[in-house]
């Protein structure tokens, strides 16, 4: 029998947000003089602590930039933030379209994602994210994913269950997190194979297969 559901929890980047822009991501690798995969990976190094609020803003674009003999100013660094941003603020229509429905239709939903407070702070802006019932982000806590505190704090902000909510996540080991504590969880590839996975085990009122199609991304 189809599982029903109380919440759906949702991951933030690769998700409700297209995969980050290979043209911001250029931009920033340009001002820091490193090539493409040089660039990537003194960005990654430093991420967890950034997205923990342990390290501020200034302070991990200027370790990212050291790591290539880089001298940023102030304002390179307001750049860089702004690129950084931006390159996490595409939406993925079919996900965004289809939160707003099934939380129209009394069906929970949160988000739980590792973002940096400039993120965080951009989204405040953003006209199409989506409302949620809760929000947890890895910079207000100073902790991330996939440490168990960060998905019981969100549960206990739904007021939840773990076998309550299904959670998706484009991490596997985010997602095998989330199982442990007794989740239902989805390693999230496309809005179509994430579709179908859970049209074979939980019954849910808006069925996501509803809004594939008619946002920008299909199964690509």
């Amino acid at each position: 029998m189809p599982i029903r559901l109380k919440a759906i929890i949702f991951d933030y980047g690769n998700v409700i947000s297209e995969p980050q822009n290979a043209s911001e991501i250029q931009g920033m690798a340009s001002m820091i003089k490193l090539p493409l995969d040089e660039f990537s990976k003194a960005y990654w190094t430093f991420r967890e602590a950034y997205d923990e609020a342990k390290l501020e803003p200034q302070e991990y674009w200027l370790q990212v930039a050291e790591l290539a003999g880089r001298v940023l100013t102030a304002a390179d660094i307001e750049k860089l933030i702004d690129l950084d941003s931006r390159s996490w603020m595409y939406p993925r229509r079919a996900i965004v379209e289809w939160a707003q429905a099934i939380r129209s239709k009394s069906l929970r939903t949160a988000v739980l994602s590792n973002m940096p407070v400039t993120l965080r702070d951009a989204l405040e802006e953003c006209r199409w994210m989506p409302e949620f019932d809760y929000r947890t982000f890895s910079c207000n806590l100073g902790m991330s994913k996939p440490s168990s505190e960060i998905y019981i704090h969100c549960l206990r902000g739904l007021g939840l269950a773990p076998a309550d909510v299904l959670f998706l996540d484009d991490r596997e080991p985010n997602v095998d997190a989330a199982r442990k504590l007794g989740m239902h969880a989805i390693r999230f590839t496309t809005p179509l194979e994430a579709a179908r996975q859970m049209q074979l085990s939980f019954d849910i009122s808006v069925p996501l297969a509803a809004t594939v199609g008619t946002g920008d991304e299909k199964d690509n």
